[in-house]
């Protein structure tokens, strides 16, 4: 493959599967950045992000044979990540048995008064700040579109255990976001 970033999707595709490290390198180039971004979201650190993007990458190219050309291929990669994210934190599940939070529940049960106000980085870090757990469900609900039933099956949960997770990560988000507003306010007054 003499200039693998002129060839088509398909011709890339087929590279890959061939193991031509140039298509590799090239659909690592197109869609390493969204696909950090994904990572970002379920990883706790940057490392952990590059982490799980590696070795997403990694699988993307092992599995690339099965992707069946239904649906867009960026889709599908984001699948592959989101699944790396999962087994990872499934993994340090049985290697080191996590402590979650248990939130202070919220009588009012509102959840998007700060939101508004809040830049998507500061959000991106309170949601990194959840416990695995919430993360993972908050994530996999909220942003990647999943439905209870299939994060239940996924992450080998019940469908109620994923909608309590989620409801509690937003309860622990509305909580570190009220508190931001409270310590801006505070320094306003000052």
């Amino acid at each position: 493959m003499k200039r693998a970033d002129n060839y088509t999707l398909d011709l890339l595709i087929e590279g890959c599967i061939n193991n031509e490290h140039a298509a590799q390198k090239v659909i690592y180039q197109r869609y390493a950045a969204k696909m950090f971004a994904v990572c970002l979201r379920y990883g706790k650190t940057k490392m952990v992000a590059e982490e799980l993007l590696q070795t997403g990458f990694v699988k993307v190219f092992r599995s690339i044979v099965h992707f069946r050309k239904e649906g867009s291929f960026e889709g599908w990669i984001r699948r592959v990540m989101v699944n790396t994210a999962i087994e990872y934190y499934r993994q340090a599940a049985k290697i080191q048995e996590t402590k979650e939070l248990t939130p202070d529940l919220d009588t009012e049960g509102n959840y998007g008064s700060g939101l508004d106000n809040l830049a998507l980085e500061d959000l991106m870090a309170l949601i990194a700040a959840l416990p695995d757990g919430y993360r993972m469900v908050f994530n996999m609900y909220a942003i990647e579109g999943y439905s209870h039933k299939e994060i239940a099956e996924k992450l080998g949960i019940t469908e109620g255990g994923s909608k309590s997770q989620l409801s509690r990560a937003r309860i622990v988000l509305q909580n570190a976001i009220n508190k931001r507003e409270e310590v801006a306010y505070a320094r306003f007054e000052k």
